[in-house]
């Protein structure tokens, strides 16, 4: 092992968590964030097999690694199982989430407290940037099967990869 582990430093890490179906101005806002914060940010794509995506899993993660590229310091896959077990597995101690409504804060915050619980993991929520407090992927998939226009957001490769998809122009 070369770098700073290799010479006792410990890196600051985080995991950015979510289905990211597709990835969102509003996701790839959040991971911008948490970059200029940790050392090294864990993209974790959850694999929920009871859903069929938009993409699949191995798409979703081609496609957040092209958007995230020029941080330099972003990490993509995926995981299937506890949030909590893919932080131990990786000594990660924090998870960061993006919060775009007070709604959002109550169903985090439960699982934020188990995750804690459950691990010593310690969850930062991060307050959404106002443009895109409305925004999820659901109803970007909805709005752009319907031929609504979605380029502001979504990041250029992704609505590239959705209208393709979509077989829309």
């Amino acid at each position: 092992m070369t770098g700073p582990e290799s010479e006792g430093i410990q890196l600051r890490r985080a995991v950015c968590p979510g289905s990211f179906d597709p990835i969102t101005n509003g996701h790839l806002d959040i991971i911008a964030r948490a970059s200029k914060l940790y050392d090294v940010v864990h993209v974790a794509v959850m694999i929920n097999q009871s859903k069929k995506g938009l993409f699949s899993i191995e798409e979703r993660i081609e496609l957040i690694r092209e958007v995230t590229a020029e941080f330099g310091n972003v990490e993509v896959e995926s995981f299937h199982g506890l949030l909590v077990d893919f932080c131990k597995q990786r000594d990660i101690p924090a998870i960061v989430k993006g919060l775009r409504a007070v709604s959002d804060f109550d169903y985090e915050l439960q699982m934020a407290q188990m995750n804690n619980g459950l691990s010593g993991v310690e969850t930062l929520f991060v307050p959404t940037n106002p443009t895109y407090s409305f925004l999820s992927s659901s109803l970007v998939k909805e709005v752009a099967t319907w031929g609504g226009d979605v380029s502001h957001l979504l990041p250029p490769a992704v609505h590239r990869a959705v209208t393709e998809r979509l077989g829309r122009r």
